[in-house]
């Protein structure tokens, strides 16, 4: 009898055993695809750092969407594959420039003035035509997101500051400094989730970068609402300069100022200098499969 209980604890002391063998071999091959997809992630991005580098040089700065790095790629690799596709980021309001521009007091404090970037925002959110977004909305996500960037605690007419976040059932405070990532958004004052997806293909964070430049050369026509926030054109005129743009892009900005629809606005020296038709930063999103990793 001893010598079955024996033999049975044994036996079950094998088995497992050799189940966190198998557990244990599963877990090392699943860490070693997933590095191998990385790796393959990391190799993409220096492909693309070469390649932007190599087009800048061959074209003298001139960026457009008829150029080959505006178009996705996908690979296939051994046991894998891999897809990348590279997006200009000034083709998209950098919601760290909203201070950017001369202000138009509404009121004495200086609080309440309004940037030109902020009224470009305002136009912007209007221009997307979205239910949700009504005036009243737009002025407050502009002056909260305008609050949340600025380094004082002074509160615009429709913005928040403190106070508003940390009355919230979970609290938290303004950042008073600059965004890191364009996700943060959604926690600003005013913004909903029921219209967010609807303006987040039109904005951007840019690291280290409070100034607005846009290349008006990789503007889509899906977010003509950027360009209409821009230079007040409405969302149908602000279609039209983007259909008609010349197949290789403006030669330069003037071009793009010389256009008939645009010439015919009153656009201010400050908004003029933000249009470009070159980019310095771009982001590469990557999808990456080896065996089961991605």
């Amino acid at each position: 009898m001893i010598v079955l209980m024996i033999v049975a604890l044994v036996s079950v002391l094998a088995t497992e055993m050799g189940t966190r063998l198998q557990l244990q071999i599963q877990r090392t091959a699943n860490i070693k695809d997933n590095n191998q997809a990385y790796w393959y992630g990391v190799g993409a991005e220096a492909f693309a750092r070469k390649s932007i580098q190599t087009l800048i040089e061959e074209t003298g700065d001139k960026i457009s969407l008829s150029q080959p790095w505006a178009q996705p790629i996908a690979y296939p690799l051994e046991n894998g594959g891999l897809e990348a596709e590279l997006k200009d980021l000034q083709a998209c309001f950098n919601l760290n420039a909203i201070l950017q521009g001369e202000s138009t007091s509404t009121g004495s404090n200086s609080d309440s003035d309004i940037t030109e970037a902020m009224a470009a925002f305002h136009t912007m959110l209007l221009a997307l035509e979205v239910d949700g977004i009504d005036d009243y909305t737009a002025d407050t996500v502009r002056d909260s997101l305008a609050d949340w960037i600025d380094s004082d605690d002074n509160m615009r007419p429709y913005g928040a500051e403190d106070s508003e976040y940390e009355s919230k059932e979970f609290p938290y405070l303004a950042a008073n400094g600059v965004m890191a990532s364009k996700s943060e958004l959604r926690i600003v004052n005013g913004v909903s989730a029921n219209w967010l997806n609807e303006v987040m293909p039109l904005v951007c964070v840019i690291p280290g970068v409070e100034t607005m430049a846009i290349n008006v050369n990789t503007i889509e026509e899906d977010n003509a609402a950027l360009l209409a926030g821009l230079t007040g054109l409405d969302i149908t005129q602000a279609k039209g300069v983007i259909s008609s743009r010349p197949t290789d892009g403006w030669d330069d900005a003037d071009d793009f100022l010389n256009e008939t629809t645009i010439a015919a606005l009153d656009l201010s020296d400050t908004r003029k200098d933000w249009f470009k038709v070159t980019s310095e930063y771009f982001i590469l999103h990557t999808k990456t499969r080896y065996i089961k990793a991605t």
